[in-house]
């Protein structure tokens, strides 16, 4: 402990004896360090608060009906895109800051400053953000920071709309191509259904095939009873007399059949019922007019029986009472081949169409896989297209909720300039600088010693040399060694004093040029 003592002591001995070098030092240190000084102007700082209001009550109201962005995420987008260069260009011209720029260095030189001056503080969970700029024209700092603020709005509005105008763009293009594949695929659907018109799925043909069979066996059995009646009626009228022999008489009587007349009427009145209910070609209207036609002609024949049989007695008899039985039976004949008639129509039009379905039924299995395969891409294309269209309803309806209640800016502080400098000022600068001027000034004293080393015991000097020391001559005092030494201490303190005062007296010419100011 005592040796480190002793090389403190003697390195503090070393500096004094080599102070005339740092107090140079200082002097010099102190001059440049007052040039740099007020070389260095002093900045003021314009600020602006702005708070982005992300909440809207139409929100919550409007949440699956309309697309709703993420807001928060937006604004902490546009916040750490903000100070970017094409920003940073649009504020040099709206802060007319390019008026005195000449050529393209300067102009990056002074957009490089201003990305690294303009400051933006804030965060998400807060939404209160702050623009700050620093520059020693308090003018140029507010509207550099006005500027930023009007930036930030409008990018904020402008990359919403931009981004709304794309999405709407983009969907309609979309329905538009979903449009035309809408309409191709149903007029392929169109052209399928009249190409295999009464081709169904396979199991409605088979079960149709099936419904066909059954009817034909029915229709089978329906003509073979109506068959079966119609031969009894012709048996039983084959064994009844038409009509009762009449007596005669002297005078002449007119030939009429008031009975085939009154079926004539009969099935005549049947056919203008069933007209109005079927047409033509129904095989109930076919058999009812050959009926008809059957009748007449043997209404015909009987009259031409009656008037023969007139002719070849000589005086006409009296007409021959008819046999009532007989021509009910006749009536019922006429009713049964008529029936017969219809259900061999009838048997015959199912028989058509089963051959007709059978003929086809190999067509069913191709038919409805090309029909599934149709049906499943205009689904697909149907629902895709429903929900294109829903999206862009809700998009429209999503810029609607933004431009109502969407992002709210309200600035809270308007852009300012602080009235006084910000920190370092020139006094605080100053200050440091007279801590620099000290420090260079024992440093050169330090360094000076190293350099040029002096010894004041015979012990450092044996224990920097390595040698023994053989003897020491002390100094005998003087009266005039003795003002010497005064006078160079009184000339040292001068200078340090001399220093000292200069830096008060900078110090307080600035305090008073601030408080100027």
């Amino acid at each position: 402990m005592n040796e480190l003592i002793q090389k403190i002591l003697a390195t503090l001995r070393g500096m004094w004896h080599r102070r005339w070098f740092g107090l140079a030092a200082a002097w010099i240190a102190a001059i440049v360090c007052v040039v740099v000084v007020y070389r260095i102007p002093e900045r003021f700082e314009a600020s602006a608060r702005v708070y982005v209001d992300t909440q809207s009550l139409l929100r919550p109201v409007m949440a699956g009906l309309a697309i709703q962005p993420n807001l928060d995420q937006q604004v902490a987008l546009m916040s750490r895109t903000l100070i970017s260069r094409p920003n940073v260009e649009k504020l040099l011209r709206m802060a007319d800051l390019d008026l005195r720029i000449t050529t393209n260095a300067e102009r990056e030189e002074l957009i490089d400053s201003l990305m690294k001056g303009v400051q933006l503080a804030g965060n998400v969970s807060t939404n209160l953000y702050v623009i700050s700029y620093r520059n020693a024209d308090q003018d140029k700092a507010k509207k550099v920071v006005s500027s930023l603020l009007t930036i930030f709005v409008e990018s904020s509005l402008g990359d919403k709309r931009q981004d709304t105008r794309t999405a709407v763009k983009f969907l309609d293009e979309q329905i538009k191509r979903y449009e035309d594949t809408l309409q191709a695929a149903e007029n392929r659907l169109k052209e399928f259904k009249l190409k295999y018109m009464g081709i169904s799925g396979q199991s409605d043909f088979f079960s149709r095939i099936a419904k066909l069979s059954d009817d034909i066996e029915g229709a089978r059995l329906e003509l073979r009873s109506a068959e079966e009646s119609r031969d009894a009626y012709r048996r039983d009228l084959a064994g009844e007399a038409p009509t009762f022999l009449p007596e005669r008489r002297g005078a002449s009587a007119p030939v009429a059949v008031p009975e085939m007349d009154a079926r004539i009427a009969a099935q005549k009145t049947k056919l203008d019922e069933l007209l109005r209910t079927y047409t033509d070609q129904h095989p109930d209207v076919v058999g009812t007019r050959r009926v008809i036609e059957e009748l007449e002609a043997q209404r015909k024949q009987e009259i031409e029986a009656l008037q023969k049989a007139a002719s070849a007695s000589g005086p006409p008899p009296e007409p021959a009472e008819r046999n009532p039985v007989f021509q009910q039976m006749r009536v019922s004949l006429s009713d049964a081949e008529a029936n017969v008639a219809a259900l061999r129509a009838r048997l015959g039009s199912l028989e058509a169409q089963y051959r007709q379905l059978k003929s086809t039924a190999r067509l069913v299995p191709q038919v409805e896989a090309e029909f599934s395969q149709l049906n499943r891409d205009y689904d697909v294309q149907k629902k895709t297209y429903g929900d294109l269209l829903a999206r862009r309803e809700a998009a429209l309806m999503g810029v609607d909720v933004q431009d109502t209640g969407g992002t709210q800016f309200r600035v809270i502080d308007p852009p300012r300039v602080s009235p006084q400098a910000v920190p370092p000022t020139r006094l605080m600068l100053l200050a440091v600088a007279f801590l620099i001027t000290l420090l260079v000034g024992v440093a050169a004293s330090f360094v000076a010693n190293e350099i040029m080393p002096t010894y004041h015991d015979p012990r450092s000097l044996r224990e920097t040399t390595k040698r023994p020391i053989l003897g020491a001559v002390s100094m005998l005092s003087h009266p005039r060694i003795d003002r010497l030494r005064r006078r160079r201490t009184w000339l040292f303190a001068g200078g340090v004093s001399g220093l000292i005062a200069s830096f008060v007296a900078v110090l307080a010419i600035a305090l008073l040029s601030v408080r100027v100011v």
